[in-house]
């Protein structure tokens, strides 16, 4: 920085002539010492001898962009700054967003400015919540040293350029940034050092993206970045990371040892607009007799919820319909959710979230799921929801649904009802055979891969559990997907949970019949209007069963 400038900085952050000073005078007085001496260490990092600028944008090419710039290609899609392309013959799309790259002298320019920036501002990126505000004070903040420091010999016409790459570089997350404000992907996924980023589209699915980390620490950079802002170490003897970013997007990281190729990072992104019942009616996920069934089984008719358990394989949508079918729990309901990684966003007031945490930096601090599930209990809930069932945490939920706690919902691992009970009652989870007489549902959820249609997601059976009192307990298949039609239908047998409900309500066969079909017709009018957002849909869903009981109709 000039030297006028700084002198002005330090001589203002230096006076003091505070007469019997007060302790809060005194605190002021000693901020404004370390923030001199704070200018002064500024003053000797912009001072160092930096290299002749290269003026200009590196234009060297990856090997993605020479062959997009080579092959012909056609334009699927564009929206923002992204393109997608399609090149004739490759297996993969291609999803191209213009990148940052600094020459080795810009890189230097950057990283010193980084080290000024953080020095001169004395708050902590990730302390300022909204990202929007959190951008704004910082490019201001790497402008104004531009601006005052002409030993850089930055011209105006690059200004722009380094505060960009220096905000994304401290607030944001660098070379991904632009991936990570994209809503339209589902997840982004760093396999190491000189290869492309790949990405998961929610219409073009997995592609190639032009995006590509030069070295192995520009990976570790990144993943060190995240592990700070989430109060997490990753090293050599620690080299595994799991967390949850601040937007909500799930993290996992690993470094060498564990990943021999060098850094990898995945990230599951956070959808800001959840999916409803309707999204999934309209994807062909769920038939509407299906989700009128599912949407009675959640309610019970508010007599007799269903427990549930929604299983299948990674990324087959189960945290999806969990979240879909927590929002048709009543609003006069207390909910509390326990996950590993907070991933639900329901539309309910009444609703407590925990999330369990690993040991912090010295060892101490972790949080395990079965403590919270336990804890839950002391928190006079109505429903319980564990948003993915592994270990001991079963048999404390199990516990909790055998005492009265009706309407649990939870997630595992399984690929079909048998091999969830089979996963519930064995190590680590053990939960005694006899306490799955508590279970009502399990609903099996897989993700296929269809020649026309791409990736698919599909309810592919709803089945009911019973006889867990008379020994090993027995599955009751009341919907199952035919692979042929691709739709999910009612089987013949006779559901045992309606039967139930019968008994606890009062209510006669067809009585019930009729209102399964009164709320397929609902469901049925929202998916012609095309009211899908999550909110509006959960609140539509409310009022209907609230009108209906008030009028004696329910």
């Amino acid at each position: 920085m000039s030297s006028d400038y700084l002198s002005e900085m330090m001589q203002k952050a230096k006076k003091a002539d505070i007469k019997e000073a007060t302790p809060e005078q005194k605190e002021e007085e000693t901020v404004k010492e370390v923030r001199a001496e704070d200018l002064e260490k500024l003053k000797q990092i912009t001072d160092k001898k930096i290299p002749e600028l290269e003026i200009g944008v590196n234009t060297e090419k990856n090997e993605v962009e020479k062959e997009l710039a080579t092959k012909r290609k056609v334009e699927l899609k564009a929206y923002g700054k992204t393109k997608i392309f399609k090149i004739p013959g490759s297996p993969m799309n291609y999803y191209y967003v213009p990148t940052l790259r600094p020459t080795p002298s810009e890189r230097k320019i950057i990283n010193t400015i980084k080290e000024a920036t953080t020095r001169l501002v004395s708050i902590a990126p990730y302390k300022i919540r909204n990202p929007e505000e959190r951008r704004v004070i910082y490019k201001q903040k790497v402008l104004e040293i531009i601006k005052h420091n002409p030993t850089l010999k930055i011209p105006n016409s690059r200004a722009s350029f380094y505060a960009e790459a220096v905000v994304r570089e401290m607030v944001g997350y660098g070379l991904i940034d632009d991936l990570i404000n994209d809503d339209q992907l589902e997840e982004i996924m760093v396999v190491g050092p000189k290869k492309p980023v790949f990405v998961f589209h929610r219409e073009f699915e997995m592609m190639n993206t032009n995006i590509e980390f030069i070295s192995e620490q520009e990976v570790e950079d990144l993943v060190n970045k995240i592990a700070r802002e989430v109060g997490r170490r990753v090293d050599v003897a620690s080299p595994l990371l799991d967390a949850r970013l601040s937007d909500g997007s799930r993290v996992n990281a690993t470094i060498p040892p564990a990943s021999i190729s060098g850094g990898t990072l995945t990230i599951r992104k956070f959808r800001a607009d959840p999916y409803s019942i309707i999204d999934l009616i309209r994807m062909e996920t769920i038939s509407t007799e299906a989700a009128a069934f599912l949407w009675m089984c959640v309610d019970g008719l508010g007599v007799k919820p269903a427990n549930m358990l929604i299983s299948g394989g990674t990324g087959s949508g189960k945290t999806t319909l969990l979240n879909v079918l927590a929002s048709f729990v009543p609003t006069r309901e207390r909910i509390v959710s326990i996950e590993d990684t907070a991933e639900l966003n329901l539309p309910l007031k009444h609703w407590i979230r925990l999330e369990a945490r690993p040991p912090g930096l010295e060892g101490s601090g972790e949080l395990k799921m079965d403590i919270l599930t336990k804890n839950s209990l002391r928190m006079r809930p109505d429903r319980i929801i564990v948003g993915e069932i592994r270990h001991e945490e079963a048999f404390t939920l199990f516990t909790a649904i055998n005492t009265g706690h009706d309407g649990c919902l939870g997630t595992v691992h399984a690929n079909s009802p048998e091999e969830t009970l089979i996963r519930v009652t064995s190590p680590p989870m053990n939960v005694p055979q006899i306490m799955l007489a508590g279970l009502d549902l399990v609903i099996v959820e897989h993700r296929y891969y269809d020649r026309k249609k791409g990736t698919i997601r599909r309810l592919s059976q709803i089945a009911e559990v019973y006889g867990g009192l008379e020994g090993k307990p027995k599955t009751n298949v009341v919907f199952e997907r035919d692979p042929v039609k691709d739709k999910l239908e009612r089987t013949l047998l006779e559901s045992n949970y309606l039967k139930e409900l019968q008994k606890f309500t009062g209510l006669s066969k067809s009585k019930i019949t009729a209102e399964l079909e009164i709320r397929k017709r609902f469901l049925d009018k929202l998916v012609e209007q095309n009211i899908r957002d999550m909110q509006k849909v959960s609140d539509m869903s409310r009022d209907f069963l609230v009108k209906r009981e008030n009028f004696g109709e329910l």
